[in-house]
């Protein structure tokens, strides 16, 4: 059911835990699955020097926040908003359409913390 990349991700996940210099901190949920997201970013030069993430949620859901960080690593603000729900899920293979959720938080994740770093402190 699920593709290596998913598996990969999900049994050795990239930037998992807490960024204690985070810029910006942010957490969404899926009110229907109960999946958590804290998604943590470092800002520096106009550029994402580093994300972390902590996930309560499927397998799914952990590997598209441990994608989502490295994603998210040399990018502008406006480069990360274009990281969508589907194209994490086309880099982990595709995602069946009952774990499609997984790959939303994650991109619900990027909109909210783009909104905050781009907000005014």
């Amino acid at each position: 059911m699920f593709s290596e990349a998913v598996l990969d991700h999900f049994r050795n996940p990239r930037n998992a835990g807490e960024l204690a210099d985070a810029t910006a901190a942010v957490e969404v949920s899926n009110p229907v699955c109960g999946d958590i997201l804290k998604l943590s970013a470092r800002f520096e030069s106009g550029r994402i020097a580093e994300a972390r993430f902590l996930c309560r949620g499927c397998t799914t859901a952990i590997a598209c926040a441990s994608l989502l960080t490295e994603q998210l690593r040399g990018r502008t603000p406006a480069e990360a908003r274009a990281i969508t729900a589907d194209s994490l899920s086309s880099l982990l293979g595709g995602l069946p359409p009952a774990t499609f959720h997984g790959a939303q938080l994650a991109a619900d994740a990027v909109t909210t913390l783009v909104q905050k770093l781009s907000s005014p402190h």
